[in-house]
């Protein structure tokens, strides 16, 4: 049995934990997140807190029992304190600008790269070169975190790209003449 699924997710004043069938809704004051589980774990909230169960006695069930635990105590994090993401670009002439609901990047190609800002995320650029990605749901945060640094990830010799914030670049030795 899992030693984290017994444990339960209390839920705060500000926050709003429904059930329709496998699907957990949590709302609160930095958004709305939602999530269909599998139906080998029973979800029940009462008092306050949401309790966790295995419906069956399967491997794949003892796995999922804490898991389920740990996803929904992370949205009920989101959507009170949310999750934040920094990204910073680095190499000599990149940068970032938000026009609307996309983020425009110039990251050294023959053409600007435009990406689609998601519902639900909010995407700050400072100095054009700082790029902060907030939002409710911690896995399309760190989707699109991935997204953007995928574009251009920091490469080893120049150390120049998309990098996270306190995320450490091998750096390499470049060819020497002999």
């Amino acid at each position: 049995m899992s030693r984290i699924g017994k444990q339960p997710v209390s839920i705060p004043d500000k926050v709003k934990v429904t059930l329709n069938g496998d699907t957990v809704f949590v709302e609160g004051p930095k958004g709305k997140v939602q999530k269909t589980f599998a139906p080998v774990v029973k979800v029940t909230i009462a008092e306050k807190k949401v309790t966790f169960a295995p419906t069956e006695e399967t491997r794949f069930a003892k796995a999922m029992y804490g898991t389920v635990r740990s996803i929904v105590a992370g949205m009920v994090k989101g959507v009170t304190d949310g999750y934040t993401k920094d990204l910073e670009i680095q190499g000599v002439g990149f940068k970032a600008a938000l026009k609307g609901k996309q983020l425009d990047l110039a990251l050294g190609y023959s053409h600007p790269i435009l990406m689609d800002i998601p519902e639900g995320i909010k995407v700050t650029v400072t100095d054009g070169t700082k790029v902060k990605v907030e939002g409710a749901d911690k896995q399309l945060v760190g989707a699109v975190t991935a997204e953007i640094r995928g574009y251009y990830p920091p490469e080893p010799y120049k150390g120049k790209g998309v990098r996270i914030v306190g995320e450490r670049v091998r750096r390499k030795e470049g060819k020497t003449v002999a």
